[in-house]
């Protein structure tokens, strides 16, 4: 027994001596590094001389504003916000536009079906359920994804995105995990799973691991139409209409900036529990701003992420269309399956501030984020196909009219902010990871981080009298 307990000291021991050697190095190579380019610096001093008539370095006059730890967050924050808000603003047209040919299409298949007397199972199962599901997925995706990822890429071809990873890396270290993690979170922002393949920058197994499984906590282009949406009518509502779009803007950055906070959080719970480690240095030489190449950029955003990111959401979106269609007209007893589901979520629904036909909207939604409100609209209505209503006021009376209160609204949100990743994320985790065990992680952990924010914000508010 005494050489049992001899053998783990002796265990203990030499794994807090190589933790201690790691932290070692880690210091050794940030000194050596630093010292190189202090020297450097100091050489440079003594050997180069200035012509006074030359002109003014911009570049350098650019990193001291950029990376300053007074402007450098600041600008961050407005440039990332400009790119959000534009991309939020120009897809509201084309996402009509695509949506109304889709759906005309639509309609003319409905005409073929009838003239051939075709079957009504096989018309719901194709049209009302798979195509109808693909032309919401696209016409939801197709526009921001097309909108974002090429302003994406022309601040990274400006020279600006490693300023950014520059300025975040001090606070994603902390957190232990890696600088350039800021980078794959922006990403995750127009998707995703793009977000994911991203993570490819960073080179340590361990960090980059961490940046797959936090990368949902930043809402993806599927999800923003919910939050919009529900805080459009619930928190931009109360208020004037010439203010409410405002609002709700604001409102709708306050729980992405939420999701940043939940993602440092859970690296660092991370990297000190299943996923411990030292965070690696990033030695990162600021590269010259360029001018951008337009058609390259193009190219870059548009074929080879928007078209690639949207492929591997049709194909998972096809069946859930297939899904729903059949769990809402399939009756079991008196009542369809989707219905049975609801019932059996209702009493854990309600304990988190929701109700059993939100969580069947969240799970059915697994495929695509998209399809979520939808499914939640045709629940409640007991139609057999998923649809949307003409306007926020009618979607408003709806869930009113089914018990929802603020609090069930900020719940919804939240949980739609932080819920599991879809399914086009987890494949993508899947692929990139090579692991199906962290593929399981990165879907549960998330649910749950998402079940007790709820839970919390529920009880609190039942506390102070609120509901």
């Amino acid at each position: 027994m005494n050489n049992i307990k001899n053998v783990n000291k002796v265990s203990e021991l030499s794994n807090l001596i190589n933790e201690t050697n790691i932290e070692n190095r880690h210091k050794i190579r940030d000194d050596m590094v630093g010292n190189i380019y202090n020297q450097a610096e100091e050489i440079a001093k003594k050997v180069v001389t200035r012509n006074k008539d030359k002109k003014v370095d911009w570049d350098k006059k650019l990193d001291d504003i950029l990376t300053s730890k007074v402007t450098g967050y600041p600008i961050m924050f407005i440039m990332l916000g400009l790119v959000f808000w534009v991309t939020v603003a120009g897809a509201n047209v084309p996402s009509t536009i695509i949506a109304q040919f889709l759906f005309g299409i639509e309609e003319r298949l409905t005409e073929l079906f009838i003239s051939l007397n075709a079957p009504k199972w096989l018309h719901g199962i194709l049209v009302l359920g798979m195509y109808r599901t693909l032309a919401w997925v696209i016409s939801v995706m197709l526009p921001p994804m097309a909108i974002f990822f090429p302003c994406f890429t022309l601040l990274e071809d400006l020279g600006y995105l490693p300023r950014v990873a520059f300025n975040l890396d001090r606070l994603f270290k902390k957190a232990g995990a890696h600088g350039k993690q800021s980078l794959t979170m922006s990403m995750g922002f127009g998707c995703n799973a793009a977000g994911i393949i991203a993570c490819r920058i960073i080179e340590s197994p361990r960090e980059r691991l961490i940046a797959m499984i936090t990368n949902n906590f930043v809402p993806c282009n599927g999800r923003f139409p919910t939050l919009i949406a529900i805080a459009s009518i619930f928190v931009g509502g109360a208020f004037a209409s010439k203010y409410s779009t405002l609002v709700a803007s604001f409102f709708v950055s306050i729980l992405v900036l939420f999701g940043i906070l939940i993602t440092l959080i859970t690296s660092l719970t991370l990297s000190k529990t299943v996923l411990k480690g030292v965070p690696s240095s990033f030695t990162l030489e600021l590269p010259p701003y360029r001018k951008p190449q337009i058609l390259r950029t193009l190219y870059t955003s548009i074929i080879d992420r928007t078209i690639f990111v949207l492929g591997r959401a049709i194909v998972v979106a096809a069946p859930a269309g297939l899904i729903t269609w059949i769990f809402a007209n399939i009756i079991v007893g008196d009542q369809s399956i989707l219905v049975h589901m609801a019932s059996f979520l209702q009493p854990f629904g309600k304990s988190i501030g929701l109700d059993g036909f939100i969580l069947v909207a969240f799970i059915l939604g697994l495929p695509a984020n998209e399809i979520v409100i939808p499914i939640l609209i045709m629940s409640y209505m007991a139609e057999g196909y998923m649809l949307e209503l003409d306007s926020l006021s009618a979607m408003k009376d709806l869930f009113i009219a089914n018990g929802w209160t603020f609090l069930t609204a900020l719940n919804v949100m939240l949980f739609s902010l932080l819920h599991f990743p879809c399914g086009t994320t987890l494949w993508t985790i899947r692929k990139e990871s090579g692991s199906i065990k962290w593929t399981l992680f990165a879907a549960l952990m998330p649910s749950a981080v998402a079940i007790c924010i709820c839970f919390i914000t529920t009880q609190i508010a039942r506390i102070l009298g609120l509901v």
